[in-house]
């Protein structure tokens, strides 16, 4: 009988430490998303789960084309894309997005590029002082987003830079559905 009940007790301890160490890694390291929509369209779809690694900013700053996890207005999350940095001057003219007068290749929008046909770029032209906030620059603490689907994307062209404190983590890798197992880039 104490043989059982001891057995019992040292379920219940490794039970107990495997739930804490699931939500410690949860809580600090770390998370599940869900897609919601399809502003990054053709880089990921709606529904997708993806995993958020939150200690990268953490231990570092963003880079250049990260997709990234943001608390956004109206309490919602979204997944975007880093493209400009703070002291960046982001503009777009003729479909090629210029940071800091230099032309950038964004190989990650060729797909939809080349499936358009109806003659209209995929971005529309505009200037970062033309967005809310109408700095000329990413101001410092700050990036500026925008999602992969141009056309269809609440980005910071609607919503101004994002503070670098409101930003979750950055993430790479869906993992459901299990046909589009991936990394992003």
């Amino acid at each position: 009988m104490a043989r059982k009940k001891n057995e019992t007790v040292e379920w219940i301890k490794a039970i107990s430490i495997a739930v804490i160490i699931a939500a410690i890694i949860r809580f600090f390291f770390f998370t599940p998303i869900v897609v919601d929509g399809e502003s990054m369209m053709p880089t990921l779809h709606d529904q997708n789960r993806m995993i958020v690694n939150k200690i990268s900013y953490k231990i570092g700053g963003p880079d250049r084309f990260d997709v990234v996890v943001f608390h956004a207005p109206g309490g919602k999350d979204y997944i975007k894309r880093v493209i400009g940095l703070p002291g960046d001057h982001v503009e777009y003219k003729n479909d090629t997005l210029y940071i800091n007068g230099k032309a950038y290749e964004e190989p990650y929008l060729d797909q939809y590029k080349s499936e358009l046909d109806d003659g209209m770029p995929l971005t529309e032209d505009f200037k970062l002082e033309d967005t809310p906030g109408g700095d000329k620059v990413v101001p410092e603490g700050e990036i500026f987003v925008m999602g992969d689907n141009r056309r269809n994307s609440r980005d910071s062209r609607a919503i101004g830079p994002v503070s670098l404190k409101k930003v979750v983590g950055t993430t790479s890798i869906v993992y459901w559905p299990f046909n589009e197992i991936r990394t992003v880039d």
